[in-house]
């Protein structure tokens, strides 16, 4: 089915819905990497006026790709509340004025329409809203998860501590996770990147993780970003895993590329849920993922499937919700300019996840971030920590000094996030925050220096915690025996 729109007197025709939705995006570098983007910018706002008339309904009614992303997407779907909502007989640009009208958000929590919008419907509005439109659309939607501790409420801004190390060392990981949880960071997770891919270094730093937390009774949970297959060996190793990573995409293909399937995240859930079970009392729920995702992962991987970045992005997001997770982070920036080319289009593709993850129902944060050669700077970070945080982020990362040194990234710091709490009045999360005031840590809400004893206490636990770390000939065998 082919779409239609004048601008100026010029004719412009667009052969089917794919084509439609990748002209209507905003400018992206992937984009006409891919040959997919508007050629011109007359050409761009053309096809905003034809996605505008485009119906919910015939959206659901036109798969873009056949795959088993799409098969979940549709079998996962509200059908009975997209149709009750009224949300059917909607155009793109009709769903649009109701995303921004003042009675929406309860709709959309009452109603329960996050399961009724699949995830084209998602992109299809976002490339309708202007930047402005994506924050106010964000902002009141919540979505609250459960592990250790609870995310997402209102007024709450979480931070994942991201203290990576270099070699992998445990006492240099849990000494840095220490400097953030000094500047009240960690509660939305205490998220390691291991730079070696083995079950007993993923198993070592896991152990000693947990140990902080433990020793310091601190109401958070740890991951390991290594592949979902490695943390599982380490847990069938005896790894303590509170949360199961995996980056995710929209299509078969790249999720394929990744070396997982949709099967294997189900699997490793179930797994995951089961080691819960079998130590009470130390969560108080059951969402126990955490997804990374970002536009451009799957045209990197040759496998976009000729989508556009926004709308397999959203895709991604599709694959996520199905799997109940604790987190779900766009690593914005991190890809590099092929895919988003400066400042401009960073910022713009920050907001578009937030936003269509929001609306989906994700317990959505950003990893605000740009690789040193993209055209952006530290203000581009400043300028889309500000935006994000006022549209009501989850959370955001904090990196010892923003510039991490395993990844090789700018990102944002835990002084960043510590100072967004403040400009916002914000929180961290109530479990969190609770500790932090019994501990002297946050007076009144405001950060506040240890005193000598707090201080002496959080050291002993970390020294502790690395003495804890398995060492033993046997234990260390069976994390080795899954390399």
């Amino acid at each position: 089915m082919a779409f239609r729109a004048t601008v100026r007197g010029t004719g412009y025709v667009f052969p089917d819905l794919a084509a439609l939705l990748a002209r209507a995006n905003e400018e992206k570098s992937g984009d006409q990497l891919a040959g997919l983007a508007a050629s011109t910018a007359t050409e761009r706002v053309a096809a905003k006026l034809a996605l505008a008339d485009v119906r919910l309904a015939d959206i659901l009614a036109t798969p873009l790709i056949e795959d088993a992303v799409t098969e979940l997407i549709l079998t996962s779907h509200d059908a009975a509340t997209f149709t009750g909502s009224g949300l059917a007989s909607l155009t793109v640009g009709e769903f649009r004025e109701l995303i921004l009208s003042p009675g929406f958000p309860v709709l959309w929590a009452e109603r329960g329409l996050a399961n009724a919008v699949t995830p084209e419907m998602a992109a299809a509005v976002a490339k309708l809203m202007s930047d402005k439109d994506l924050i106010t659309g964000a902002k009141p939607l919540r979505t609250i998860t459960r592990c250790r501790n609870t995310m997402g409420e209102a007024g709450v801004l979480g931070v994942r501590v991201q203290p990576n190390h270099p070699t992998d060392d445990v006492e240099g990981i849990l000494l840095s996770a220490l400097d953030g949880i000094l500047y009240g960071c960690g509660d939305a997770v205490l998220g390691v990147n291991p730079v070696t891919e083995s079950v007993a270094g993923v198993g070592a730093v896991l152990h000693g993780l947990q140990g902080l937390i433990r020793r310091l009774s601190l109401p958070t949970q740890t991951c390991v970003l290594a592949h979902i297959t490695t943390q599982l060996a380490a847990l069938a190793a005896g790894a303590p895993v509170d949360l199961l990573f995996q980056s995710i995409a929209g299509t078969e293909a790249a999720n394929r590329s990744f070396g997982i399937s949709l099967d294997m995240l189900a699997e490793g859930r179930a797994a995951v849920l089961g080691h819960h079970r079998a130590r009470p009392g130390e969560f108080i729920g059951e969402n126990v993922m955490y997804f990374e995702t970002g536009q451009g992962s799957a045209l990197s991987a040759d496998a976009h499937g000729g989508l556009d970045q926004l709308t397999v992005e959203a895709r991604a997001h599709g694959v996520a919700r199905v799997y109940e997770p604790f987190l779900v982070n766009s690593v914005v920036g991190f890809i590099g300019p092929e895919y988003l080319a400066d400042a401009r289009q960073i910022t713009r593709a920050g907001l578009e996840d937030h936003f269509v993850g929001k609306l989906l129902g994700l317990p959505m944060g950003i990893d605000v971030c740009y690789t040193n050669h993209v055209d952006a700077d530290q203000n581009t970070n400043d300028d889309l920590l500000v935006l994000l945080v006022a549209a009501g982020c989850n959370f955001v990362m904090g990196v010892p000094g923003a510039d991490d040194v395993m990844l090789s990234y700018q990102s944002t710091s835990y002084h960043d996030a510590a100072g967004m709490r403040d400009l916002f009045g914000l929180s961290p999360t109530p479990e969190y925050g609770a500790w932090l005031e019994e501990r002297g840590l946050l007076r009144a809400g405001h950060l506040a220096d240890p005193g000598p004893d707090v201080a002496a206490g959080l050291l002993a636990g970390l020294d502790e915690a690395v003495a804890a770390v398995p060492s033993a000939p046997s234990v260390r065998a069976a994390l080795t025996s899954g390399q």
